[in-house]
């Protein structure tokens, strides 16, 4: 197929595919779908080899946000039934943290609900911080703590994080739809203030809200633009007790074209199998590690993932390997830059204005879950989206519980 070709060229060369032919890999048939995943599997390959690195997720405080995003079970107004607790102390957040760890996790992505913290939240989360650095000196730390006040970002790399992490989540022009509380600018803002202090940036996508096709080429171009060293990408899962809970838009073969589409147009990036990969992927999660080179370890914020082991044999099963603690998960052009103090690698050269979670989607950005339903909908045609709501467990076990966490 020509389109592939040009793609994969396209891809090796870290130039941006045209908006057509994005486009054009989200309407691929099922047919092709193995032909795309291998095209796009020869990019992931030539800027990160077999390896997948682990990320782990704690939930610093669960539940009661203000904010009204759509898709999230902390949302106001929120009738999932999930944890609901206030800030962890340091070193409860280090202990689950250091699950994560063992389990053989390199970043750690600290994680609290609400439009964002206020000067004694920064003061907390740079002690839990300090706690995790004393006990994991090498572990990658991100902050997600969602919209981010001037110098916020600056006193959170002096405490010791690694990253921070905001999700665009979807397009500009369908963000009115999913949230009114704030705007799609104030996240695009968050995001450079992250890299202006010299985080390391994290931004994504949750797919299945109902967008378009175009929506989504949207979001992943403007991505692009943006330069995030990672991209998340969720896929919704539809919470009962949330204006989304209806939304069942995603086969696991959508899913894959949505995930290759991310590779071809930021070939040299972190892409994050995160939110949701359970519940849309289902069995077919293995054929995503062709495309991503990075997933959570374990457990999601506010919902249960599959078992660490079952992630850790998955890899194996699938002929790849898990990133080692002295390996470099950028490739060298974009982690020399990194390096250097700029506040993102890009897609392609730093600053080229070129068109560019988690486990998170919400809470500041996990698309979370809820108790199964009893009732399940019957099956459509082939490539028809159906419920699969046995599939989603809320989280009852981790930060918040007595209960060991999934690592």
């Amino acid at each position: 197929m020509d389109l592939l070709k040009t793609l994969v060229d396209k891809g090796l060369r870290r130039e941006l595919p045209t908006r057509e032919e994005a486009l054009a890999v989200l309407s691929t048939s099922d047919d092709d779908l193995l032909d795309v995943v291998a095209a796009a599997g020869k990019v992931r390959r030539k800027w990160f080899g077999r390896r997948v690195k682990l990320n782990y997720l704690v939930n610093l405080k669960s539940g009661l946000c203000p904010e009204d995003c759509s898709y999230c079970s902390q949302r106001l107004g929120s009738k999932a039934d999930i944890l609901k607790y206030t800030w962890l102390k340091p070193e409860q957040a280090a202990a689950a943290a250091g699950a994560g760890v063992a389990g053989g996790a390199k970043r750690v992505c600290l994680v609290a609900s609400g439009r964002g913290p206020t000067d004694r939240d920064v003061d907390r989360v740079s002690q839990t911080i300090s706690a995790i650095k004393e006990q994991h000196a090498d572990v990658e730390v991100c902050a997600c703590l969602g919209l981010l006040s001037d110098g916020q970002a600056a006193r959170l790399r002096d405490a010791g994080a690694d990253a921070y992490n905001h999700n665009l989540n979807t397009s500009e022009a369908t963000y009115g739809d999913i949230c009114t509380t704030h705007e799609y600018a104030d996240r695009v803002s968050t995001v450079q203030q992250a890299q202006a202090a010299g985080l390391s940036a994290c931004s994504g996508l949750i797919a299945g809200m109902g967008e378009s096709d175009e929506d989504l080429v949207d979001v992943v171009f403007a991505l692009r633009a943006l330069d995030p060293d990672s991209v998340p990408v969720n896929f919704l899962i539809p919470f009962e007790g949330t204006p989304l809970a209806a939304e069942w838009n995603l086969t696991p073969q959508g899913a894959l074209r949505i995930l290759a589409m991310v590779r071809f147009v930021c070939p040299d990036v972190e892409v994050r199998l995160a939110g949701g990969r359970e519940v849309q992927l289902r069995s077919m999660q293995p054929l995503a590690l062709h495309l991503a080179n990075s997933i959570f370890l374990g457990d999601y914020l506010t919902s249960e993932g599959q078992a660490g082991q079952a992630d850790l044999d998955m890899i194996a099963d699938a002929g790849f390997e898990v990133e080692g603690a002295g390996e470099t998960t950028l490739p060298t052009h974009r982690a020399d830059v990194a390096s250097a103090g700029c506040g993102g690698g890009g897609c392609g050269p730093c600053g080229d204005g070129g068109d560019g979670g988690d486990k998170m989607a919400a809470a500041g950005d996990e698309g979370g879950s809820v108790e199964a339903r009893d009732v399940e909908a019957e099956e459509g045609a082939s490539g028809t989206p159906r419920q699969r709501s046995e599939l989603v467990t809320v989280r009852r076990r981790g930060p918040g519980t007595e209960v060991p966490p999934n690592a």
